[in-house]
């Protein structure tokens, strides 16, 4: 296999003195949809927003298409080709739903706009509808909606979700989910998500990777943790 396009390796973030991935190891590679899950506070938004360069790791190393952006700050990440859709969505509230996009193109000096707005609101046709109101007025679900076609208009290489199935309504998870495969199948943008949603993460994963208390602790296909019964007891009860 080729040299992945995203490597973590023995990665150990901290908040003051509490330590919150310990030693973390991780390869995405170029055109996979990577799922981390785990359970609430396991440390996986923490990885996703370490990647991000912020917070930035203390110890080990963290490489992007074979460069060190373990030091980087975030803007000169977002510069080299990530976007993030971070948990909790966070738009611009009283900015309108045009403007957040053009927040998202500034990474490129809104060099295609026009033709990724265009993109944008077709995988997105709800967003169409509301180019003109305030983002914070917005359902949860169109939120959602506006943060990934947020991060989308940056031509992003690695596309980092953060849990964007959180408090959402199941037929609104299933279009999330549904855009992400297709992004994912068209584009051959590489994905990594992190997701409580287990089962249907695992279902959507090239390879997945489970974290308990800031630790890597299995990984493997999708399909294989979907079988695997320390995964089905653990995390997908009720499917």
């Amino acid at each position: 296999m080729s040299e992945p396009l995203l490597t973590v390796r023995g990665v150990k973030t901290y908040y003051g003195k509490i330590c919150a991935l310990h030693g973390v190891d991780m390869d995405i590679h170029a055109g996979e949809i990577v799922t981390l899950i785990g359970a609430n506070g396991a440390g996986k938004s923490t990885l996703m927003m370490t990647i991000f360069g912020s917070p930035q790791a203390r110890e080990g190393e963290i490489r992007y298409e074979g460069r060190d952006i373990t030091r980087l700050p975030t803007h000169e990440i977002a510069h080299l080709g990530i976007a993030q859709s971070p948990e909790g969505r966070r738009v611009f509230g009283r900015m309108s739903v045009f403007e957040n996009l053009q927040m998202g193109a500034a990474v490129n000096g809104l060099a295609h706009f026009n033709e990724d707005l265009e993109k944008v609101c077709t995988i997105f046709p709800r967003l169409k509808e509301r180019l003109e109101q305030r983002a914070g007025t917005l359902s949860g679900g169109e939120q959602q909606m506006l943060a990934i076609a947020r991060a989308l208009m940056s031509r992003p290489k690695l596309l980092l979700l953060d849990e964007p199935s959180l408090g959402l309504a199941p037929i609104i998870v299933r279009q999330i989910f549904d855009v992400i495969r297709e992004i994912n199948a068209k584009e051959g943008m590489t994905v990594f998500l992190v997701e409580q949603n287990a089962f249907h993460a695992l279902r959507l994963a090239t390879r997945a990777y489970v974290m308990v208390n800031g630790r890597i602790t299995m990984s493997g296909t999708g399909a294989q943790l979907l079988a695997d019964p320390q995964v089905k007891a653990a995390y997908l009860e009720g499917h």
